[in-house]
C-alpha cells in the first residue's frame, strides 16, 4: 500500500517569505501614516505626542507614521452658519422650524418682542479653532445669544422693528468679534441679519403690524419726497444759474454799450472843437438819415425829374 506523507509547513513558507510579507506589510503601514493631504480650502494642525509643532496648508505632506504625528485638518475658507430663535430643516422642501426658547426677549421698554436671527463667520485660525475652547458651538450660539438679548433689551420695541435693526447688526458684529477675540475662539464673524422681528403672536401682534406698515409708509413717503427733491433742486438751481448768466451777459453788453458811446461822444466832441460849423451840418445830415431811414414809401428827391424842381409833390397822391 501507497502512503502519501505532506511536506512540512516549514518547506512549503519559509521564514524569508514571511520576513519580506511582513517588511512590505510594515512598509505600507508606514507609508500610509506617513502621508497627508490638505484640500485648498484646508489647513492641517499638526501635533506630535499630542504637542502642536506647526500649522501646514493645502498640498502633499510627510509625517511620523505610527501616530507619533497627527493633523487635525480644518476648512478655514469655508462660510459656517448658525440659525437662533427658528431651524431650516432639510430635505427638498426647506421646513423653518421655530424655538421660541431662543427667539423671545424684553425689550428697554418692558416689551415682549420675538427676534429671530443668524450669524456667519469663517475660521480665521486653525490653531486656536483647534485647541483653545471646547465646546466650539456652544460658545459661539451663547456669545451670540448674550450680545442680541443685551442689544434689545437697551432699545424700546418700535426701535427695534424699525429703524434699530441695522444698528443692532453693526453692532452686534463688532461685540460679537470683541468677545471671540478674548476667547481665543479663532472666528471672524462676517455677518449678523436679523430675520423676523414680531411682537408675541396674538391679539398684539396685529396692532403692531398697522404700526409696522405705518412705518413702512413713512419710510416711503419720506423717499418719494427726497426723490422729488432731488429732481426739483438740481433743475431749478440751473435754471436760477442760466438767468443770472443771461443778466451777467446783458449787464456787460449794456456797459459795453455805453463805454462805446461814450468813446464816440469824446471823438465828435474833438471834432466839433476843431470845426464846429462841419461838425453841426454832420450831425444834424446822420440825425435825418437816422430818422428817415425807418420810415417806409417816403421820398423827396423825384429820380423821374417829372416837376420843375426835383422834389416830389408832397400834395399829391
Amino acid at each position: 500500500m501507497f502512503h502519501f506523507r505532506p511536506p512540512k509547513a516549514g518547506k512549503l513558507i519559509s521564514s524569508r517569505s514571511i520576513t519580506l510579507a511582513v517588511g512590505i506589510i510594515v512598509a505600507l503601514i508606514t507609508l500610509g501614516t506617513s502621508v497627508y493631504i490638505v484640500d485648498q480650502a484646508e489647513e492641517a494642525v499638526i501635533t506630535r505626542f499630542g504637542r502642536y509643532i506647526g500649522t501646514r496648508g493645502p498640498g502633499l505632506h510627510l509625517r511620523l507614521p505610527f501616530g507619533i504625528d497627527r493633523n487635525h485638518t480644518v476648512n478655514v475658507s469655508g462660510v459656517r452658519f448658525q440659525e437662533f430663535g427658528f431651524r431650516t430643516a432639510g430635505g427638498n422642501v426647506p421646513v423653518r422650524v421655530r424655538h421660541a426658547a431662543e427667539s423671545t426677549m424684553l425689550t428697554g421698554d418692558l416689551n415682549i418682542i420675538e427676534v429671530e436671527w443668524a450669524i456667519q463667520y469663517r475660521v480665521s485660525n486653525a490653531r486656536a479653532w483647534t485647541f483653545n475652547v471646547n465646546d466650539r458651538i456652544a460658545t459661539i450660539r451663547d456669545v451670540s445669544r448674550m450680545v442680541i438679548n443685551q442689544l434689545v433689551g437697551d432699545r424700546a420695541i418700535m426701535d427695534i422693528m424699525g429703524v434699530e435693526r441695522s444698528a443692532i447688526e453693526s453692532e452686534g458684529l463688532t461685540m460679537m468679534n470683541d468677545i471671540f477675540r478674548v476667547y481665543g475662539l479663532g472666528i471672524d464673524v462676517i455677518q449678523v441679519n436679523l430675520q423676523n422681528v414680531t411682537p408675541p403672536v396674538g391679539e398684539v401682534q396685529a396692532a403692531f403690524e398697522d404700526v409696522n406698515m405705518a412705518m413702512q409708509d413713512r419710510e416711503r413717503l419720506i423717499n418719494e419726497g427726497q426723490q422729488v427733491f432731488n429732481e426739483e433742486i438740481p433743475r431749478t438751481r440751473g435754471e436760477a444759474e442760466r438767468m443770472v448768466l443771461v443778466a451777467q451777459g446783458y449787464a456787460a453788453d449794456r456797459v459795453n454799450r455805453a463805454l462805446g458811446d461814450v468813446a464816440r461822444f469824446s471823438a465828435v466832441l474833438v471834432e466839433y472843437m476843431r470845426s464846429p460849423e462841419v461838425t453841426r451840418q454832420r450831425l444834424y445830415f446822420e440825425v435825418m438819415e437816422e430818422v428817415f431811414s425807418n420810415m417806409q414809401g417816403t421820398t423827396l428827391v423825384d429820380h423821374n425829374l417829372q416837376n420843375i424842381l426835383p422834389f416830389m409833390n408832397l400834395g399829391g397822391q
